[in-house]
């Protein structure tokens, strides 16, 4: 029985593969939809297997709140071309709608979660297979609080989100701390949120240079306590100049905004070199 153009095209719409590999795969299945299905599956993981050596650093980055849930994914790819591609985005918001309906744990509870009949993790070999790029949900983050928002920087490379210790947060004040941790990269919320070995690290980075600069043994403690001020102001989220006003502090501009208003837990994830 010959493969016709109308069987061509139903199978490019169940599996999103190219023409030529539908009617290869219907030939080779003898027609049988379910056969060449596999046969195209198969195909996905040959290459995903193929390609699993090679650098996938562009992708897809997004993320979504729904009141007191918000979660960010990263879907990776070879090419910035495949990054951008309608399908791929929409796959990265089919995974990422996916994890705000059923809150999986981490990242392997997430990849073992179905759509369909299918796991996160198949469809993303499945497209593997469909672009010849080597695939990798890399990142699942997600995080709860009496309230949440999402940012997601243009070119869906970058995107942030935030847990407030209050309900019903202006969304305005909301998005500017969201966009504050975007653009200006904090590692913690505050100092007492900061890794004690990188407190321990950067006294000794700042121990080292007071000694180059000919600084007396007994004053470098009292200097690395005052370059860790700075570090704090400069790099933990309450404790920063506020971008759109520098002369006040983020935790300054939320407590105008709402008493008491304070980021109860924040993730940014990104696929640009920083």
């Amino acid at each position: 029985m010959a493969v016709t153009m109308a069987d061509i095209s139903k199978l490019r719409t169940m599996t999103g593969a190219g023409m030529m590999d539908c009617k290869k795969a219907l030939e080779e299945a003898g027609n049988d939809f379910d056969k060449a299905m596999e046969i195209i599956r198969k195909k996905g993981q040959a290459i995903a297997a193929k390609r699993s050596d090679r650098e996938a650093s562009e992708g897809c980055v997004l993320a979504a709140s729904n009141g007191g849930f918000a979660a960010v994914v990263a879907l990776n790819c070879e090419t910035d071309f495949v990054a951008k591609n309608e399908d791929f985005i929409a796959l990265t918001k089919q995974i990422l709608d996916k994890a705000i309906e059923e809150k999986p744990a981490d990242l392997e509870a997430l990849k073992a979660t179905k759509i369909g009949d299918s796991t996160i993790e198949q469809l993303v070999t499945d497209k593997s297979g469909i672009t010849g790029e080597k695939m990798e949900l890399s990142v699942y983050s997600q995080i709860k609080g009496e309230s949440t928002i999402a940012y997601i920087h243009p070119g869906n490379k970058l995107a942030a989100i935030i847990a407030f210790n209050q309900a019903g947060v202006d969304a305005q004040v909301a998005k500017d701390v969201a966009m504050q941790v975007a653009a200006m990269n904090p590692i913690a919320i505050d100092k007492d949120s900061v890794p004690a070995d990188v407190i321990e690290k950067e006294k000794e980075i700042a121990k080292d240079k007071a000694r180059q600069a000919g600084k007396p043994e007994n004053l470098l403690d009292r200097i690395a306590d005052g370059a860790m001020n700075k570090y704090f102001q400069e790099n933990t989220l309450l404790n920063q100049a506020f971008i759109k006003e520098s002369k006040i502090s983020v935790a300054q501009y939320m407590d105008s905004a709402s008493k008491g208003l304070t980021v109860t837990a924040m993730s940014r994830v990104t696929l640009n070199e920083e």
